[in-house]
């Protein structure tokens, strides 16, 4: 499917930086509940399927690539306002959409 660059400006990707990650025991598939900071003091929460690969305590201070304009999703006792990005590996992981170098919270993805 081909999109027209005024779809692609509808999506809200931008930059945040993770600040908390805990187990989420109730999830059906494991996962972390996530705290990120997409910049100008505003926290998010995120359900993410990112716990093959990673642990709670490497997260922490992470920057991500997260949609911001999705509606929030209930994930069972849960409410993700975030989506964070990322790609499956060829065993099905989920690895992160990450910027390759530090910028600020908050910034649009161009």
């Amino acid at each position: 499917m081909t999109i027209i660059w005024d779809d692609f400006e509808k999506v809200s990707l931008v930059t945040g930086t993770i600040v908390q990650a805990d187990d989420f025991p109730e999830a059906r598939i494991p996962a972390y509940k996530l705290q990120i900071d997409i910049g100008n003091g505003t926290i998010k929460k995120s359900s993410a399927r990112i716990t093959h690969l990673y642990s709670k305590e490497e997260l922490i201070g992470k920057q991500v690539i997260c949609v911001t304009n999705f509606p929030p999703k209930q994930v069972g006792p849960y409410v993700s306002e975030v989506l964070v990005t990322g790609f499956y590996n060829q065993e099905g992981a989920v690895v992160l959409a990450v910027p390759d170098k530090p910028v600020h919270n908050g910034l649009k993805l161009a």
